[in-house]
């Protein structure tokens, strides 16, 4: 079985939840304490093994693609900042090696399932995961690696799940579901955006796949499904009827930086652990609680 070495992270979508932010800067560039979003996630794909990556952009994007570039000014000014600067130097010129990075537009706002098919040429026949651009997950142990290690058990697609709430499952994906062991599952059958009588699980696909390479073919099958967009979910969900996916229940705590919440929740929990500053804003936030 081929390595799952390749990864594809659609950033293509146009942030309406969190205007005005996003008018003219990528919600992907929104940052958690002192990094972007979408710098977590690529983290998070190298950690677990990835080797390239593909980010899926579209116009007005440009910012993505100068944060995983060399800044030459930049770093002769943090060159002769003396020691104090050396920490800052490094990270900054890490994230322009942590992998080899390409970026491709979709010329149209077409939906995931049209954004990862832009994939097809640079993934070529091989097994891949897709990291969502809207999802910072975060835990000891990256998804994407738990994801992978499913898939070179078992042969199949993988899914990166979570249970939601009754209430919440309608603006996500329901999946039919049958415990295989632990945080394994057998997925059988789903529904992007399913209504009351619709519903087969409260588990719902969060923000991470690896998909086999004939997801593409399928694809090019997909008619539009919600919204009027070609939805990644009614190609997998084809996958799913007829071979099967697994699904896995993955440790790691997600936040929706497409979501206003989402992104105050990141922050807030991020900066608490951060090892600058988490002393000083956990001493803040209590006294913060005690006006509330």
């Amino acid at each position: 079985m081929m390595k799952v070495t390749k990864a594809v992270i659609p950033a293509a979508g146009l942030g309406t939840r969190v205007l005005p932010a996003t008018k003219s800067m990528p919600k992907e560039m929104l940052p958690i304490v002192d990094k972007p979003a979408i710098q977590y996630i690529v983290e998070e794909a190298v950690q677990s093994g990835i080797t390239d990556i593909l980010i899926i952009t579209n116009r007005g994007k440009g910012l993505i693609e100068d944060h995983f570039d060399r800044v030459p000014e930049l770093e002769a000014r943090l060159e002769n900042g003396g020691p104090e600067k050396e920490a800052i130097l490094k990270d900054v010129i890490d994230i322009a090696h942590r992998a080899n990075i390409y970026f491709v537009r979709q010329k149209e706002t077409r939906g995931l399932g049209h954004a990862v098919n832009c994939a097809r040429s640079f993934i070529a026949n091989e097994p891949f995961a897709v990291l969502y651009g809207d999802d910072v997950i975060l835990g000891k142990n990256p998804v994407c690696g738990q994801l992978i290690r499913a898939y070179e058990e078992f042969g199949l697609g993988v899914l990166g799940v979570k249970e939601v709430s009754p209430a919440a499952i309608h603006k996500y994906s329901s999946l039919k579901v049958e415990n295989i062991r632990g945080c394994y599952y057998k997925c059988t059958d789903m529904i992007e955006k399913p209504s009351e009588g619709q519903v087969m699980s409260l588990f719902s696909i969060l923000g991470r796949c690896v998909l086999p390479p004939e997801i593409f073919d399928i694809l090019d099958q997909t008619a539009p499904g919600a919204g009027g967009e070609i939805q990644l979910t009614d190609a997998m969900c084809t996958l799913a009827r007829s071979k099967g996916m697994v699904a896995v229940d993955f440790d790691g705590r997600r936040y929706d930086m497409g979501n206003k919440l989402g992104i105050m929740q990141a922050n807030c929990e991020v900066a608490l652990e951060h090892p600058e500053i988490g002393g000083a804003f956990r001493t803040y936030l209590k006294e913060l609680a005690k006006t509330l």
